[in-house]
């Protein structure tokens, strides 16, 4: 089984266990090209599920990946392999397997050095290596030199796939492209009003990067108390979040997994109507600075710190934003546990981003930046 990122394939070689309960005998091991994308076509076979053409009214796009299901019958044990062709694509890097033949190109930049300012050659100038699998699964003798008008095919094989799975464009800026803007579905907004319950998309939260933001919310406590979440962005690797804990209100600032800063209310909130409040004042101008927060409830304040640093230039990578519960990892795993759906009623929750505070260099760079995601 292979991994997805290029050019070496021996060396992302990993194994792959499947257990069957039951209707087929063991099937001893085999070697296969392979890559995650077959998991779902798998199953969807093995278990004689069809794949849906419309989930919540929206068409699908077919399922990709070849599935393994034949594989698991032991009277397959020696047939060629169903999966003639695969292409390879990270970060301008790019490989292509077809008929027992893998060509890749050739490492350009290190990934560690491929970092924001530093010149990326152009994707298109990249060297490329070619390997007969068939005889060579090492990847030891080079073959493009002595052959060609195989790499020739090869590399018109990729084009055809990278077309149809819509690769193009290259873009080989490595870690600098996580700090090209993204289109955004909040432009211009400086208030954000939400219901409960609900999700939002990462490209329309509101920034809390490098900046004062302030979270207000209109609740209901019953009588015997709620807990659970009230809003959050973000989950165990980055991010934040406004709770109930035991009846006791807790906002959590986690910094990139490294460190979490905490604050919490001395007393639970009592059953009626109430106002919930955190307000972080930044201390800018400049990224990663640090902030002093205040949390309080009904205009009185209950807790508050001040931290030393804050996320440098990222927000949410990976989760979106969750109001009324948490989906996918929680911000502080020692508080509680997904979905920790709120056992309240949340009435309205107000978040007031303010303005960017970054230093002149830091504004003109991130103009350069918005201009080259316009280009």
């Amino acid at each position: 089984m292979a991994a997805s990122q290029p050019p070496i394939l021996p060396s992302q070689r990993s194994v792959c266990l499947i257990e069957i309960k039951a209707g087929l005998e063991r099937q001893p091991s085999t070697s296969l090209i392979c890559i995650k994308e077959a998991f779902v076509p798998t199953i969807l076979e093995a278990t004689g599920i069809p794949a849906p053409e419309f989930v919540d009214g929206i068409r699908q796009v077919p399922i990709e990946g070849v599935s393994m299901a034949y594989t698991f019958d032991k009277a397959n044990a020696n047939v060629p392999t169903r999966h003639t062709t695969q292409y390879f694509e990270m970060i301008g890097q790019r490989a292509i397997y077809h008929d027992g033949w893998y060509a890749n190109t050739k490492v350009a930049i290190p990934p560690w050095e491929n970092t924001p300012g530093v010149k990326t050659p152009n994707p298109l100038d990249y060297e490329w290596e070619l390997y007969d699998l068939t005889k060579d699964w090492t990847q030891y003798e080079d073959l493009a030199a002595k052959n060609p008008q195989k790499l020739k095919e090869l590399q018109a094989v990729f084009d055809a796939e990278a077309k149809k799975y819509n690769v193009f464009p290259l873009d080989n800026t490595g870690f600098g492209r996580m700090l090209d803007p993204r289109p955004s579905g909040s432009p211009g907004l400086t208030e954000f009003v939400y219901d409960a319950p609900m999700s939002i998309a990462l490209g329309a939260m509101p920034p809390y990067v490098a900046r004062d933001f302030r979270i207000t919310v209109d609740v209901d406590i019953p009588q015997g108390g709620a807990e659970g979440m009230l809003i959050t962005e973000g989950g165990r690797f980055d991010g934040w979040g406004l709770y109930l804990l035991k009846g006791k209100p807790v906002f959590t600032y986690n910094l990139l997994d490294l460190r979490r800063f905490r604050w919490e209310g001395a007393q639970a909130i009592p059953p009626g109507r109430h106002t919930i409040v955190f307000d972080f004042d930044y201390d800018g101008p400049g990224l990663a600075k640090g902030g002093t927060g205040v949390l309080s409830v009904d205009g009185r304040e209950v807790a508050k710190l001040t931290i030393p640093h804050t996320v440098p230039a990222l927000e949410v990578a990976d989760e979106g934003m969750d109001i009324g519960y948490d989906t996918r990892t929680g911000v502080n795993d020692a508080d509680y546990q997904v979905p920790f759906r709120f056992t309240g009623t949340i009435n309205r929750i107000t978040v007031k981003p303010g303005p960017p505070e970054m230093t002149p260099e830091q504004t003109k760079a991130a103009e350069e930046m918005r201009a080259r995601g316009k280009d």
